[in-house]
């Protein structure tokens, strides 16, 4: 049976199968259909991020939920990990978000979190995959006059607010701190900024009107140039980049230095274990993760494991371990005493108080970790082999292996929302870091580009 889900929802270029309006109608409806049961009228929220595109799917997912005699309740703009906060606190059935997180403007996707805020259950995205691949959707419709209701709710932004807030230590008094954020021209131009206002900070935003096109545009977590410069101008105390849907976060220190999410991660675990509250002493991180935060772990005595790429399996990784803390390099982190999934604002919260904490910049507090040399090229591939079944990419990867002995190491791996090959390699120098990542990438490139 074909897939419609990937590590992260389904994602593609918007118009184009599979995110098309008719697919997303049609997974509205199946999402309906599994949320019903006898005797309960269910409820299914709906938000998205600030994509042109994001108004179609909107409209059409609504419309295949409703035609289903489910209720549909419309937040609008709210972050991805604002979606997961009011499905569980609205005691909904579901909710689902339209958004492409960090990927550029012409893609999109969909995103869908179960009643209790997690990332919907892979055997209830097989089903909704059987209901649409298995042409069963004509089956699906309740009785005539059974049609679900739109409603819409205003204060969902104000919800989620005080939500944040709550997860910043009541004891601790951040006014006075100067914050500039990078809002990407997404989901958080207007949480983001009211949060920390009302904390007491002294706010600059960046990138906080979206038209609709600009989203992620040399901007945010992908692109923290410009916030690294703002932060300097403006002697701020710390920068944080969001990426389009919120999930993930950037942060700048006093410097202008660029933090990766592994040294965030670092600092949190740090701040954790000293407050007694690092739960089995482990942190989760991925195979992505640098050498540097292994070395530093080690140094500190701290457990940690390693889980696939993506935050559904980090987190799965985090519940079977009992970890409250894992995370990406990439900056998407889950503190699992605040919430359920990945959240930009939560991570910038911790981080800021582990500022106040230790009463040190955040400039000292990174060298906590030393980040090994590293180089990741992203390439455009036209199909995606089983890596091992290609001969030539093996030999290049095992010479580069050979060549780094124990002082590096090496990654190829497929994104699991874009047609993508990841090629990244660790080592003792820049120089040979980059030489060894572009002769894999070439090869890479010649294979499958």
């Amino acid at each position: 049976m074909e897939k419609l889900f990937g590590t992260d929802g389904i994602r593609g270029m918007a118009n184009v199968y599979p995110m098309t309006a008719e697919m997303a109608m049609n997974v509205g409806r199946a999402l309906a259909c599994i949320s019903k049961k006898e005797g309960h009228m269910p409820r299914i929220i709906v938000g998205r991020d600030t994509r042109l595109s994001g108004d179609m799917f909107e409209t059409a997912i609504i419309s295949g939920i409703c035609s289903m005699g489910v209720n549909a309740i419309s937040v609008g703009v709210v972050p991805t990990p604002g979606i997961a906060f009011l499905t569980n606190s609205m005691r909904a059935d579901a909710g689902v978000v339209i958004s492409a997180s960090h990927n550029p403007l012409q893609d999109n996707g969909i995103k869908i979190f179960n009643s209790d805020g997690f990332k919907l259950a892979d055997e209830k995205e097989t089903l909704i995959e059987e209901m649409i691949f298995f042409n069963n959707m004509h089956k699906l419709h309740p009785s005539p006059g059974e049609l679900g209701k739109l409603s819409r709710m205003d204060d969902a932004a104000g919800r989620y607010i005080v939500f944040l807030k709550h997860a910043f230590p009541k004891e601790l008094n951040p006014e006075g701190m100067k914050v500039v954020l990078d809002c990407a021209n997404g989901a958080t131009y207007r949480v983001a900024p009211a949060t920390f206002l009302e904390l007491g900070l002294q706010v600059t935003t960046l990138f906080d009107q979206p038209d609709g096109r600009n989203i992620n545009a040399n901007c945010g977590s992908q692109h923290p140039e410009a916030l690294a410069q703002e932060v300097l101008r403006q002697k701020a105390d710390v920068g944080f980049a969001f990426d389009g849907d919120g999930d993930r976060l950037i942060a700048v220190d006093e410097k202008g230095n660029v933090l990766t999410g592994d040294q965030i991660l670092a600092i949190c675990a740090v701040a954790l274990k000293k407050e007694g509250m690092l739960t089995n002493n482990f942190v989760v991180r991925t195979v992505m993760s640098n050498m540097g935060l292994s070395v530093a772990f080690q140094k500190l005595g701290i457990d940690s494991v390693f889980a696939n790429v993506g935050d559904r399996f980090v987190l799965e990784e985090m519940r079977a371990c009992g970890a409250v803390i894992g995370g990406e390099d990439s900056g998407h982190l889950i503190f699992m005493q605040h919430h359920t999934t990945g959240d930009g604002l939560i991570t910038a919260l911790q981080l800021l108080a582990a500022m106040k904490k230790e009463g040190k910049p955040l400039s000292e507090l990174a060298r906590v970790m030393t980040v090994f040399p590293q180089v990741l090229i992203n390439l455009d591939v036209q199909r995606k082999p089983d890596i091992e079944a290609v001969p030539e990419i093996i030999a290049a990867i095992k010479q580069a292996e050979e060549a780094l002995g124990d002082k590096g190491r090496v990654l190829v791996r497929y994104s699991g929302t874009q047609n993508m090959c990841r090629v990244m390699v660790e080592g003792p120098t820049k120089e040979e870091t980059q030489t060894y990542c572009r002769r894999i990438a070439d090869v890479v490139e010649k294979m499958l580009a």
